[in-house]
């Protein structure tokens, strides 16, 4: 279970560092993938191929532009000996990664967002609509 914010820096050649706790739960293979609300997502193995299932079980003709968005950029990852993933240049405009980054653990996956645009998320997230949420799902 991935959780928790952690800030770190893209180096020139489009490389983040990954906390060694993170690594651990990624495994040596993982999947990077266009997230939404402009971030790019982090599955381990196992995880893709939930989430994909998922997506598997959609109706071609009705959905191909949501497994459009998800398969036509994904692809795999792995570290480097120095804790280090490489982030494509697709996926550094598509998130609008510079330098500063946020990885945020979100259960299943990783999300890897720049700090302007985390800033901006966190802005949207409100105590009150969560928990008036949180009700409606019946917790």
């Amino acid at each position: 279970m991935f959780y928790g914010e952690y800030r770190h820096t893209i180096d020139a050649k489009g490389r983040l560092f990954i906390p060694a706790k993170l690594r651990e739960k990624l495994g040596e293979e993982f999947i990077f993938s266009r997230g939404f609300d402009k971030c790019i997502c982090v599955y381990p193995m196992e995880e893709w191929e939930r989430f994909t299932a998922k997506l598997e079980e959609l109706p071609v003709a009705k959905e191909r532009h949501v497994r459009r968005y998800f398969y036509a950029g994904a692809y795999e990852g792995s570290v480097d000996s120095q804790g280090r993933v490489t982030l494509s240049q697709l996926y550094r405009d598509f998130a609008e990664l510079e330098k500063d980054v946020v990885i945020v653990g979100n259960r299943s996956h990783l999300e890897l967002w720049s700090a302007k645009a985390w800033e901006e998320e966190q802005k949207l997230i409100d105590n009150e609509e969560v928990t008036n949420e949180l009700i409606e799902l019946g917790f």
